[in-house]
């Protein structure tokens, strides 16, 4: 029972600290992992050091496969691009293996006690990071500590050396293991930290350890196949390449090259058997991926056909483009999609807007119907992208992303409120044209005026958020106390006509109205704005 206590607990911290140090890597990289992935062209091989290089920070590349697959279903990534970074994801989690491989446990305690004082005691966002990055590192090793320690009572027992000796003899029993076991934990690094920690209790030889730690990284499918349900068929396909990739890996290397990977590691490291297991599972994944990348069009292929084309196939069912849950296990990522989404639905509110005045000028009803048709949209999509900031809230985020956030959600609001405001214009389109009501020539240059100047400063709201420009917020401020002026003036003008009898009491009614929406638009591209500086203040 105390072995077993042991063992979870260990497992357990082991977990923790892996997460608390990849969180933190992750804090540190920021917009850097957005930029990263931004790097992926067509190339497969720039890819692969995407996929490495992303997967080295967030320690996990089931995190990495699972995003990846998030961005195949939303429409970012097609399957080509997708399959290099799998591949480089593969060797990326070889990281975590080697740094556990070595016996530093010793240090584990240092490590977390320098790391607490530096969290607890300094304001400076990136000292704080990197303290989290100290404080997993120490919990990760004293995790393997505590599995060392429960290990040791079962190096004595003739039964278990009998059962790694009989999978020693029996590959595909030792495949079965491994597979099951990351399956059941859902993390290779931590399945390949257990055969280390067998290891160096003399548990586990490498002839034992090398078909297991291949079911291990087909176990580490488990996770982006069960990422893929209620996803497109797309997504499915990805996770099927990973899949397919690690089999036919797993195929190679224990039909023809598991004798030379043996003959290579007890080499490098004749007597100690973790290295040896560290060293093996990076010869896997960087082997596996150099005789694989060259036949990865053929990949894809096999993916389409175990996961066929269908003739109601439709890769676009969501209404965000950008924004997919799997998205969330990269905060850092999920948040600056968002801000790409926002912007996406800022572009509906930009056409709405548009369409709903054509109408009003030119009496079109194809113009009304498209600027309801928008707001319908715009609904949808604030739903959707303030759904989404809400769970990326509950994830670990350093203190800028949660500023960030915030700054999102209210800029969402105001983005919809346009659109609230281009239908309202769109309505009474509908009723001027229904009642026959005309506006006099005066009063039409006043509301092109108006909606120049508005239309103007939600589009340079909306690129100021983009380009993170604080000279353009400045310029959408000074524009809106300008509309501001130019709205009094032009109610003053309005009750002059009506004095002279120029313009008809229901058709001052709406003009009114009009350029109430239309302040209120241009008040909603300084609230945008606002939240513009407050963001940058903080970067």
């Amino acid at each position: 029972m105390e072995i077993a206590i042991y063992l979870i607990g260990g497992l357990g911290m082991f977990l923790y600290g892996m997460n608390v140090m990849g969180d933190g890597l992750q804090k540190a990289a920021g917009d850097k992992l957005k930029k990263i992935i931004e790097l992926l062209t067509t190339n497969r091989i720039m890819g692969v050091f995407v996929g490495t290089l992303v997967t080295a920070i967030i320690q996990s590349s089931s995190a990495t496969t699972v995003m990846t697959i998030g961005f195949v279903n939303a429409g970012i990534m097609n399957l080509s691009q997708a399959v290099g970074i799998i591949m480089g994801a593969n060797i990326g989690t070889t990281v975590t293996a080697q740094l556990v491989s070595f016996s530093i446990e010793k240090y584990a305690p240092i490590t977390i006690g320098v790391g607490m004082v530096f969290w607890l005691f300094s304001k400076n966002r990136t000292v704080k990071n990197t303290s989290e990055i100290l404080i997993g590192f120490g919990i990760l090793f004293v995790g393997m500590n505590f599995m060392k320690a429960a290990a040791a009572p079962v190096s004595e027992m003739q039964s278990v050396h009998d059962a790694m000796l009989f999978l020693s003899k029996n590959p595909v029993l030792g495949i079965l293991a491994g597979f099951l076991i990351t399956g059941t934990i859902q993390s290779s690094s931590a399945s390949i930290g257990i055969l280390i920690v067998l290891a160096s209790q003399g548990l586990l030889p490498i002839t034992a350890a090398l078909p297991i730690l291949y079911g291990d990284n087909i176990g580490t499918c488990v996770t982006s196949l069960i990422s893929t349900i209620g996803a497109n068929r797309n997504s499915r396909r990805a996770a099927i390449m990973h899949l397919c990739f690690n089999i036919i890996g797993t195929i190679l290397f224990i039909t023809i090259l598991s004798k030379p990977i043996i003959m290579i590691v007890q080499n490098l490291d004749p007597t100690n058997v973790p290295r040896q297991i560290a060293n093996a599972h990076t010869l896997f994944n960087v082997v596996n991926v150099c005789i694989l990348l060259p036949f990865s069009g053929y990949l894809v292929k096999l993916a389409y056909k175990l996961v066929p084309v269908v003739a109601d196939e439709d890769d676009t069912s969501s209404t965000t483009k950008f924004l997919d849950e799997r998205m969330l296990e990269t905060p850092s990522i999920a948040l600056s999609n968002t801000v790409d989404e926002i912007i996406r639905m800022a572009s509906r509110s930009t056409r709405s807007l548009n369409y709903a005045y054509e109408s009003l000028k030119n009496d079109g009803e194809i113009n009304r119907k498209k600027a309801f048709d928008y707001e319908k949209i715009i609904n949808k999509l604030q739903f959707d992208i303030t759904n989404f900031l809400i769970k990326l809230t509950t994830r670990n985020l350093s203190e800028n992303e949660r500023i960030k956030s915030d700054v999102l959600f209210h800029i969402v609001n105001d983005i919809e409120r346009v659109g609230d405001h281009a239908e309202n214009i769109a309505e009474i389109s509908d009723f001027v044209s229904e009642k026959n009501i005309k506006f006099s020539e005066e009063a039409i240059r006043e509301l092109d005026n108006l909606f120049d100047i508005a239309s103007k400063n939600f589009y340079d709201s909306i690129t100021a958020i983009k380009l993170n420009d604080l000279d353009l917020a400045n310029k959408v401020a000074i524009r809106e106390k300008e509309l501001n002026g130019l709205e009094k003036e032009f109610r003053k003008s309005h009750m002059d006509r009506l004095h002279d009898g120029k313009c008809s009491v229901e058709a001052g009614i709406y003009f009114l109205d009009i350029i109430s929406n239309l302040e209120r638009v241009s008040d909603h591209s300084k609230n945008i704005v606002d939240e513009v500086n407050r963001l940058k203040g903080n970067y």
